[in-house]
C-alpha cells in the first residue's frame, strides 16, 4: 500500500473520481491537499517535540530562541509547552487526514468539522500576523528571527491554514459536487 493510501485511504481506484455526496470520496485535488497539510503539521509537530529537549538544528538554545522562537534564552516557552503545541499539530493532522477520509466514522462529525476550522483559523492568523509583524519590524524580535518569519514560518502557516480551511469547505457532509463537462 502507498503512504498516501494509507494515511487518505483509497481513492476508490486509478482515475474514479466521486462526483455526488461527501460519502461517496473526495476528489484527487482534496486528497493532495489533505496529504500535504497532514504531512505539513505532523512534520511541524515532530519538530516541537524534538525542541522541547534540543536546539536542533541550531547548536545552541540562545541561538535558538533568538533564530526560530524570536526571544532571548530566558523567555523561551517551557518542554511542556513545547510539546502540548506538538500535541496539537499532531491533533491538527489527525483532523485533517480524518476529514479526507469520508469512509471513516468521525469524518462527518462536529468535531472534525470544528477542528478543521480551528486548525485553520489559528495558522491563518498566525501566518498573516508574523507577515504583518516581521515584515513592518513591530515586534522586538531579532532581525534572524523576522528573516525567518517573513521567508519560512509565517508562510507555511498561511499555507496549512489556507489547506485546512479548503479541507473544511471541499469535505463537509452533505456537499454534492457536480461534474463539469
Amino acid at each position: 500500500m502507498k503512504p498516501m493510501e494509507w494515511l487518505l485511504g483509497s481513492a476508490g481506484g486509478a482515475g474514479k473520481q466521486a462526483v455526488s455526496g461527501a460519502g461517496d470520496g473526495v476528489d484527487g485535488g482534496t486528497r493532495a491537499a489533505a496529504g500535504v497539510a497532514a504531512l505539513g503539521l505532523a512534520a511541524a509537530g515532530a519538530l516541537h517535540a524534538v525542541w522541547s529537549v534540543s536546539p536542533w538544528p541550531l547548536a545552541t538554545r540562545a541561538e535558538f530562541a533568538a533564530v526560530v522562537v524570536g526571544v532571548e534564552e530566558g523567555r523561551l516557552p517551557s518542554a511542556p509547552a513545547t510539546l502540548a503545541v506538538a500535541g496539537l499539530l499532531g491533533a491538527g493532522a489527525w483532523l485533517v487526514a480524518t476529514a479526507a477520509r469520508p469512509a471513516h466514522p468521525l469524518a462527518p462529525s462536529r468535531l472534525v468539522r470544528t477542528g478543521l476550522w480551528t486548525v485553520s483559523g489559528v495558522l491563518t492568523v498566525r501566518g498573516l500576523g508574523g507577515l504583518v509583524v516581521s515584515g513592518l519590524g513591530l515586534g522586538e524580535a531579532p532581525a534572524a528571527f523576522q528573516r525567518w518569519d517573513l521567508a519560512l514560518y509565517s508562510p507555511l502557516c498561511v499555507t496549512l491554514g489556507g489547506l485546512a480551511g479548503y479541507l473544511a469547505v471541499r469535505t463537509r457532509p452533505g456537499r454534492t459536487r457536480t461534474r463539469r463537462i
